[in-house]
């Protein structure tokens, strides 16, 4: 029996390894489109998607056709949501693959014509992973104001959005659209876009749904403290700082960061 088992052992550790390359396949982003679109990657990803779009439109922050959601897929490609279909009825064969040019590589529907935006914003930032955009009530309520809620309010907020930029009004779908947000991505993770709504990009599409739920719930949270007629109480800022702090280390963009950086300047020591 000793014997004979030698040899099994053998032939067991020559074959796991091979069985194991088999299973994973080529990385998605170094694999043909179509290889790439039918990984285990891929359909992790298709999957977190669609939970993704019946959660944003179980919350209503989208209606009808509107939002679109994205990821990176590797190098070379990103997975999107098509056009002309809810949030809340999506199908893993819903699910597009497109390059970095917006080409459709597989799937049988046609793009959102916002994925422009998303493809500005992974080229800008190679941070981001995951892009969504959608239509949050009271977020796009200041979103057609052309302004943004202050800041310094709520620690929440503070660490995972802080100060929100305003990209301003172009038509959606079109490359001028897209290119909107270009001034603020790298140190924004949260964009309003004037009289449209929100855009949000992370290392997942989980995360960036998060920032939108956040988002939201400051803009409700501020708009029902200024009906109760009280002073609002504002987070002192050296306690900001130590929020700040903790924001670097969770390495969070914060545009209030950036410009402590641009201040201190090279060679003036911080």
């Amino acid at each position: 029996m000793e014997q004979s088992a030698v040899p099994v052992a053998e032939q067991v550790r020559e074959v796991v390894p091979a069985v194991v390359e088999a299973l994973h396949e080529p990385k998605a982003g170094e694999s043909s489109p179509l290889v790439a679109a039918n990984s285990f990657e891929a359909e992790a990803l298709r999957t977190e998607i669609i939970r993704v779009g019946r959660k944003l439109w179980e919350r209503q922050y989208v209606d009808g056709n509107g939002g679109n959601i994205s990821a990176r897929l590797g190098s070379k490609y990103v997975l999107c949501t098509p056009t002309m279909l809810s949030k809340g009825d999506l199908e893993p064969a819903d699910i597009c693959l497109s390059d970095l040019e917006g080409n459709i590589l597989a799937g049988d529907r046609s793009r959102t014509s916002e994925l422009l935006l998303h493809l500005e914003i992974y080229k800008a930032n190679p941070r981001a992973r995951a892009v969504l955009h959608c239509h949050p009530p009271y977020a796009t309520a200041f979103a057609i104001t052309g302004s943004m809620p202050p800041v310094g309010l709520i620690p929440e907020y503070e660490i995972f959005i802080g100060p929100a930029a305003v990209a301003p009004y172009e038509t959606p779908g079109t490359q001028a659209f897209a290119e909107t947000v270009l001034p603020y991505v790298q140190d924004h993770n949260t964009i309003l876009l004037t009289n449209h709504g929100v855009v949000c990009w992370a290392d997942t599409v989980t995360h960036a749904e998060w920032l939108a739920e956040i988002l939201d719930n400051y803009c409700k949270t501020y708009l029902i403290a200024l009906q109760i007629g009280k002073p609002l109480q504002f987070i002192p800022d050296g306690k900001i700082e130590e929020l700040l702090t903790l924001k670097r280390r969770m390495g969070l963009p914060d545009a209030r960061m950036a410009r402590a950086s641009k201040q201190d300047g090279p060679g003036q020591g911080r």
